[in-house]
């Protein structure tokens, strides 16, 4: 059932400031695309809410009915961020203290950032392509720019000409800046002698021979700017206009602007019709700073070896203390607010568990149509969670009213009920039942015990090849098998 074709999603659009009614390019399709992380360190907790922001937008449109196209890029070049930088990237730099090549380092956070998100239940995205992976849509976009007069070599790098592009565009749409006045605040610094323009970035970046990660091109040998890998990707894979564009509010300004600008020049038309920006994460009121130690990762919730927490919480309980809050909101992280979470967890679990146990009537005395419209009233008004919890909360109420004999349900409203509570919760808020995950554990945990049996009598009876046979295929599936003195144990990888 294509529920989209009855529901009036709204979406708060950054570049026009309001809610806009959704309009897909294409009915029945969407293509959407999201800053991905730079993969020079473990990714942060800040970090795995940006994500899981659009993890919901994502599971609510394939809800819907909509075909998603989700590309969340990898930048594994760090580049050089506003061209302050000491002329080496992040990856590089972290590559030449630890005395390896930079792709190990690459292949280390991703790999980091995937266990993460996946501990989380987040989806993974249509397509996560790479910025090194797409260098040549990269250098093409660069001449197609420089063809069209929006751009200047010097010395071997290339920038992007602020000045003449807001001459014909409009250079500050988005963020609401207006050029002029960051031409009157600038003060000219020192190495920027190669810029017309000191709010001039770069396209491409001659490297040093220091610099460790290099391509060639027809200007020199050097790297993209950290603007263009997003315009290239984005575009390569959901075409020159695309539906929804997301990230931080971080990268409001410059990135997304940048963005725009290059596509703008490149194509001579904005590139996206609703930006979405997710707002910070703080802890204990604070802005979290490594430096200062107000800060917590990801897996020191789930250990609790944070002084900041009270003991270890699972990763359904972090989603659900992360859903309560909207993601254009600032959201505090604190232990006495994720204790509170575990409290609503739990509350929607008994309530799950027991909604298999009320008792049906002749007659409802609640109206559950409605409610359950409010609940896609809640989604459908830019994705408000907070209002969708409440909202289940309520049907988590008429449970225990039905049960207690104060309300009644028909079957066919008990199951409308059931249907849209676990829908809500599990498909598209994306918290996972964790007790429904320990019952399948403690399955498998007695499956691979009766195997273990199997091949300890096959073994009894001479039968190597049996016994072997049941110990590659579990191994083949990350069970492996440990003999000892005190019988047959197993780890699962």
């Amino acid at each position: 059932m294509q529920l989209y074709q009855n529901q009036n999603l709204k979406i708060y659009n950054s570049l026009t400031g309001e809610k806009d009614i959704f309009k897909p390019i294409h009915e029945g399709r969407v293509g959407m695309y999201v800053c991905g992380p730079t993969v020079y360190s473990n990714v942060h907790l800040g970090n795995v809410r940006t994500f899981m922001s659009f993890d919901v937008i994502y599971r609510y449109l394939l809800h819907l009915g909509y075909k998603v196209r989700y590309v969340r890029n990898i930048t594994d070049v760090g580049h050089i961020v506003d061209d302050v930088d000491d002329g080496e990237d992040k990856i590089a730099r972290i590559a030449r203290i630890e005395k390896v090549e930079p792709m190990e380092i690459v292949q280390r956070y991703t790999v980091d950032f995937h266990e993460i998100l996946q501990e989380f239940n987040l989806l993974p995205p249509s397509i996560e392509p790479t910025a090194t992976g797409h260098m040549i849509e990269q250098i093409e976009i660069i001449k197609e720019i420089l063809n069209k007069g929006y751009a200047y070599e010097a010395n071997g790098s290339v920038y992007f000409n602020v000045v003449k592009f807001n001459n014909d565009f409009k250079y500050g749409k988005l963020s609401g800046r207006n050029l002029e006045d960051m031409i009157a605040n600038t003060r000219t610094l020192d190495g920027q002698s190669d810029k017309l323009n000191p709010q001039d970035f770069a396209l491409w970046k001659k490297a040093e021979p220091q610099h460790i990660m290099r391509w060639p091109s027809p200007w020199s040998d050097g790297f993209p700017g950290w603007h263009l890998e997003c315009t290239a990707m984005s575009t390569k894979y959901l075409g020159e206009t695309f539906d929804i564009h997301g990230g931080g509010m971080d990268l409001k300004f410059p990135h997304h602007e940048c963005e725009i600008a290059q596509a703008e020049a490149c194509n001579g038309h904005s590139p996206v019709n609703y930006w979405m920006h997710a707002n910070m994460l703080t802890l204990n009121g604070k802005k979290m700073s490594k430096s200062t130690g107000n800060n917590i990762l990801p897996r020191e919730i789930f250990t609790g070896e944070n002084p900041t927490l009270s003991k270890g919480f699972s990763s359904g309980v972090a989603r659900f203390f992360m859903m309560q809050a909207h993601y254009r909101s600032i959201l505090d992280f604190s232990n006495d607010a994720i204790l509170a979470a575990e409290k609503g967890y739990q509350r929607f679990m008994e309530g799950l568990d027991l909604i298999e146990k009320i008792p049906s009537n002749n007659t409802s005395s609640i109206d559950i149509l409605t409610w359950r419209q409010s609940c896609y009233d809640a989604m459908n008004d830019d994705f408000n969670t907070p209002i969708l919890v409440a909202q289940l909360f309520e049907g988590i109420r008429y449970i225990n009213l039905v049960n207690d004999g104060k309300e009644t349900l028909t079957t066919e409203d008990i199951n409308i009920l059931k249907t849209t509570l676990t829908t809500f919760v599990f498909d598209v808020l994306g918290i996972k039942n964790e007790k429904q995950s320990s019952n399948n554990s403690d399955k498998l945990e007695g499956v691979v015990h009766m195997l273990i049996d199997m091949r300890n009598e096959a073994r009894a009876n001479k039968n190597w090849s049996l016994s072997d046979e049941i110990r590659d295929k579990l191994l083949a599936l990350g069970i492996q098998l440990k003999d000892g003195k005190e019988g047959t144990g197993f780890t699962i990888n």
